[in-house]
Formats: structure tokens, sequence, C-alpha cells
């Protein structure tokens, strides 16, 4: 049975075919993710060092050291890391499996850019993370603990930071995929680059806003993120004149 005849065949699949299907998937992606998960919380104190890298070089000098507030946080931090580390690993195969689940949904000129749009939305993401952890990080970490004083020294739990820094991390990833997703709306002609340019002044009050939610109440850490985003505004404004739908096309 080729391609074209397995994909006819699950389009008359009845809604319990689909639910059966579903349920397959998820159970291989449960399992990636169980044995991605068995190698990565043998190292998950070395993950979690590598996370905490940017904060331990921003502390003052003699404050060099976390702490933890409960008898389990180490455990469950590491656990975290461990998980989150696991997901990132099996996220080929659980990308794999949605792809193959959406697939007799689609329709022919969508199968052709799905899988694009998906492995681009990946490069995306981790293009974010390693911005926030290279550049933010280091600027942000050492502009808010520099309100340390003789008198005032930081005690830093360790389950905080991780939740801080993985909320960073996910914010920048998400926050990075703006430039896709002009693609996709330019593409299916819901915008065009001169509406982009028209609505700038709304799009900068919308960064301020998410920079607002996503990061620490302060103003630099706010500038951190809501200058990334207006730059991939202003990316997203060129490829929208470069790859959105013509007038042609329309037609």
């Amino acid at each position: 049975m080729d391609v074209e005849e397995r994909v006819r065949e699950e389009a008359r699949m009845p809604l319990t075919g689909h639910l059966r299907e579903f349920r397959d998937r998820l159970v291989i992606c449960v399992i990636a993710i169980g044995i991605a998960f068995a190698g990565t919380y043998t190292y998950s104190e070395v993950l979690y060092n590598i996370l905490k890298e940017p904060l331990m070089s921003a502390l003052p000098e003699g404050s060099e050291f976390m702490a933890f507030t409960g008898v389990v946080e180490p455990f469950f931090t590491y656990l975290k890391v461990a998980f989150v580390a696991a997901f990132i690993l099996a996220s080929p195969v659980v990308l794999y499996q949605a792809w193959a689940f959406l697939l007799p949904a689609l329709q022919e000129s969508e199968k052709r850019w799905f899988m694009p749009v998906i492995v681009s939305s990946v490069v995306l993401f981790m293009i974010g993370v390693v911005f926030a952890y290279i550049v933010v990080f280091p600027v942000g970490f050492k502009y808010l603990l520099s309100f340390a004083a003789q008198d005032l020294r930081p005690v830093l739990s360790m389950g905080l930071y991780f939740s801080l820094a993985t909320k960073l991390l996910i914010a920048f990833g998400t926050v990075f995929q703006l430039p896709l997703v002009i693609l996709v709306l330019a593409r299916l002609g819901m915008v065009d680059g001169p509406m982009l340019i028209k609505y700038w002044k709304y799009a900068l009050l919308l960064a301020v806003v998410i920079g607002a939610l996503l990061t620490p109440p302060d103003v630099f850490s706010q500038l951190l993120m809501g200058g990334p985003i207006m730059l991939l505004y202003g990316i997203g404004i060129i490829i929208a004149f470069v790859f959105g739908k013509k007038k042609e096309e329309e037609e």
C-alpha cells in the first residue's frame, strides 16, 4: 500500500480508529520521553549547573552559593531539569508523531509547508532559548543583583531560580516565533507589509505589555525582551513583503 492509499484509508477511519491511533502515537511519545529521561536524570545536576552558570557569574563576591528552603527541593528541582531536557531530546519523535497523525487531515497544499513550518518553529525556539541564555541572563541578572549591599546579601533558592529561568527561556523561545507567524499569515493573505508598517505603534505597545508580563518587574528586563520583539517584527515586515501572497496568486 502506497502513501496516498494509506492516507485515503486513514481519512475514512471512524472516530474510534482515530482515537486508537492518537493513543498509540501518544504512547510512543511517552516512551521516547521516558527513555530520554533515563539518561538526562543521570546528568541532572550537571544540567542544572549549566543552567545556573549565568546567575553564579553575576553574583557579588562572597555570595557564590545557592540555598534550598525545603528538604525535597533539590530532588524535585533536579527531577524537573531532567524532564525538561528529556522533552527537548525527544522532541523530534514527538513532532514526527504529531505530523503523522495530522497528515490525513491536511490538503495537498498544506502538506507541502506544514513540516517545514514545524521544523522552522523548533529552530527559532532554540535560537530564542540560546539568545536568552547567552545575552539576556548575564546582563539581566547582573543588573538585578547590583542592588545587593554590605548588609543586603542575596540568598537564592534553587527551585525558584529554576522556575524563573525556565519561564524566561520558554518566553524568549516563544517570542522568536514571531517572524514565522507573520510568514504564515502573509502566505494566507491575512497580513501584508503595508499593513504591518501601518500598525507598528500597536506592535510596540504589545511588545511592552508582553515584556511586562513575561519578565521580572523592572524596566531593564522588559527592554531586554521588548527590543528583540520589535526587531523580530521588523524582520517579519521584510518577510511579508518578500514572501506574502501576491495579487496574482489570489486571482
